[in-house]
């Protein structure tokens, strides 16, 4: 049984031994009460080493065949093309970086939480799908298809003034659902106030709600007309504001074709598991 390590880069370095698509050991850095790991204020070369250092900790000892690292943004053949959230990343060969006597296979974070759900669903035949749903909008797609698919800026509005979104691009489907942007628009209100007001009747807040499904079904409708129908994962903090009876009434105004409807939408838990399990997965097919 091969035995195989997987890395989620978060707040947190949480790594994961695989074996058999399941979980026999982790850790995280840094621990708990030890506050947040601040990768914000590193240069690249020092976040490398921190992943680097904690990669070697947990294989000590350990005979591991493969490890796989989750990293947000943009990769490519192990190359950060852009990370806005991480912007001294951009243009980091950090599978380089990362690679020593075990060959390291870096993905995109959100693309091993949908690789880690088909390996633990036992649906490694099938097109997986996930909204990923935090201060910024991650998707991930398994198996894996060249391209970027950078579906969290999927453009979903034509109103100039949606300039909310981290990269700066104007309509973007971040500008409308990411924590950060929501926080830019209710400069007095913080996300979960501004649901619990929708709930409450606040009609601003009411009109936010239904605009703020109304994106996602916008940019899933998009994905449905270019990749067929299917079921759509939502993970992440703010899954607790996703309404799906909501967001199948707006997704069915949007996709009209009978050939594409049918498509289901299922909340997770457990977005750091599945995202080592799947960074595990991916290193093991790689290798």
């Amino acid at each position: 049984m091969k035995r195989t390590l997987g890395v989620a880069v978060t707040r947190h370095i949480w790594l994961g031994t695989v074996e058999d698509h399941q979980l026999t050991d982790t850790h995280v850095f840094p621990q708990p009460g030890g506050g947040f790991w601040d990768i914000r204020s590193m240069p690249a070369d020092q976040v490398t080493e921190t992943i680097r250092e904690q990669i070697a900790r947990v294989t000590a000892g350990q005979a591991v065949e493969a490890i796989g690292v989750g990293f947000p943004g943009m990769m490519r053949d192990g190359v950060v093309e852009e990370c806005p959230n991480y912007p001294q990343m951009k243009g980091y060969n950090l599978a380089a970086a990362l690679t020593g006597k075990i060959p390291v296979t870096v993905i995109n974070r959100t693309d091993a939480m949908a690789a880690g759900i088909a390996a633990t669903r036992g649906q490694l035949e099938k097109l997986i799908r996930v909204w990923y749903l935090a201060d910024g909008i991650g998707f991930g797609r398994y198996p894996r298809a060249d391209g970027p698919w950078e579906a969290g800026h999927t453009v979903v509005s034509l109103d100039p003034k949606e300039r909310f979104c981290s990269c700066g691009g104007i309509g973007h489907l971040e500008s409308v659902m990411g924590g950060r942007a929501m926080r830019l628009r209710f400069l007095d209100m913080e996300p979960e106030e501004v649901f619990a007001a929708a709930k409450a009747g606040d009609a601003r807040c009411v009109e936010f709600m239904h605009l703020w499904h109304r994106a996602l079904a916008a940019a899933s409708a998009t994905s449905i007309h270019l990749d067929g129908p299917g079921k759509f994962f939502v993970i992440g903090p703010n899954t607790e504001f996703f309404d799906a009876r909501l967001l199948n009434q707006h997704l069915h105004e949007m996709v009209t074709m009978s050939s594409l409807q049918n498509s289901l939408f299922e909340t997770l838990e457990g977005s750091r598991e599945v995202a080592m399990i799947g960074a595990a997965l991916r290193a093991e097919q790689a290798a």
